[in-house]
């Protein structure tokens, strides 16, 4: 079995400008709930500011192109490295290890410690993408007077788990027994073999991140989703295989038949190398822990404490209209903006974008955001 990149923790820098647009910084923030936290920034300090949480894998990196925009609309735009990625560092992601630094009760402190850190007493707009968007949505239902605003992104939030209602159980024994065997992918990147297998794929780190970027986003003919019917096998069977995957192939396996002949316009070659270069250094392990956290159960003990209480800031969904994720877990979609919410505003599923919506139509994500920072927030 191959094993996972032995992450160290070590002294890094922020980026280079050069790898930047025009008008991003990037710095290292310590002291942030036990993080030196890296973040892109751009706008001006003292303005209202809008914090961008990314998802997996990917990193603050993945904001660049709706930051500058966002920053001419008159905002102080803040895209952190994540625990568990990139150029933050202080963590730690041994399999072995405990989980508690990667709960989502600490992720949610990691947000609160580093609106602290930046010298702010609020945030006027809460934005997270994919992991980030189960992020954004706790935060904001935990500290609704610090994060007045809410944009989430391609991952609906279903709100708190109710005590004894099981939500998103382990259905990988009737995966198994389908006609094509079939395992959920947040099943597999929960084994301790996960991060060995995508630190080190056959095809090389660039050629699986181009895949499986390329599989995820509209330029992969197969991504038309429609609503799934519940939470059994022969219903999440009908997921592509990035998401419900082959029974015996890594993730790297499922993606690799899904290579694309060309790079992408909304992600080149000199993007993608970024990425393949921050991975190649930390490993998947930390990113991977989150996922862990949540098919173990760990999480839900905390978050049953909020059982009942909804998001009550102004919050809007955002997702490309070829974005299976809207519908991974059935049903979660329409209980986000018929219960979950109780100041729901607008769902938008942007045309000719997947899964990667911030990066495929940056122009329509960024115009949306600075729509959402305009609505008032009496809460």
């Amino acid at each position: 079995m191959l094993q996972p990149q032995q992450w160290r923790p070590c002294r890094v820098t922020p980026f280079d400008p050069a790898l930047l647009p025009a008008g991003i910084r990037s710095r290292i923030l310590p002291g942030v709930n036990g993080l030196s936290v890296h973040v892109l920034e751009a706008g001006k300090a003292g303005q209202p500011a809008m914090l961008l949480l990314h998802g997996f894998p990917e990193l603050a990196f993945s904001w660049r192109k709706v930051m500058p925009a966002l920053a001419d609309a008159g905002f102080h735009v803040i895209a952190p490295d994540l625990r568990g990625y990139g150029r933050t560092t202080g963590w730690s992601a041994g399999y072995d290890e405990p989980l508690t630094p990667f709960l989502m009760l600490n992720m949610v402190r990691d947000q609160l410690a580093l609106v602290q850190a930046l010298g702010l007493k609020e945030v006027h707009a809460l934005v997270g993408h994919d992991y980030g968007s189960p992020v954004a949505a706790w935060s904001a239902l935990i500290r609704p007077d610090v994060f007045r605003r809410l944009a989430l992104m391609s991952a609906p939030f279903a709100g708190p788990p109710r005590f004894g209602a099981p939500s998103g159980q382990d259905i990988s024994a009737d995966l198994a027994r389908l006609e094509v065997p079939r395992k959920h992918y947040q099943w597999y990147y929960s084994e301790r073999r996960a991060a060995g297998d995508m630190d080190h794929p056959r095809q090389g780190l660039q050629a699986f991140l181009r895949a499986y970027y390329h599989h995820k986003s509209a330029d992969w003919p197969g991504n038309r989703p429609f609503p799934l019917a519940g939470w059994t096998a022969e219903e999440l069977a009908k997921l592509p295989d990035y998401y419900v995957m082959p029974l015996h192939a890594t993730m790297p396996e499922a993606v690799a038949p899904h290579m694309p002949a060309t790079g992408a316009p909304w992600l080149t070659d000199a993007e993608l190398a970024v990425y393949v270069a921050e991975y190649s250094r930390t490993g998947f392990a930390g990113g991977l822990q989150s996922y862990r956290c949540g098919t173990s159960g760990a999480n839900a003990a905390d978050l049953t404490l909020f059982s009942g209480r909804r998001i009550e800031v102004p919050t809007i969904f955002i997702a490309g209209a070829s974005d299976w994720g809207i519908h991974q877990t059935p049903l979660a979609l329409p209980r986000m903006q018929e219960d979950a919410c109780a100041d729901f505003r607008d769902l938008h599923l942007i045309p000719s974008a997947g899964h990667w919506v911030q990066q495929e139509q940056p122009d329509a994500v960024a115009k949306l955001l600075a729509d959402l920072a305009a609505i008032a927030a009496d809460v």
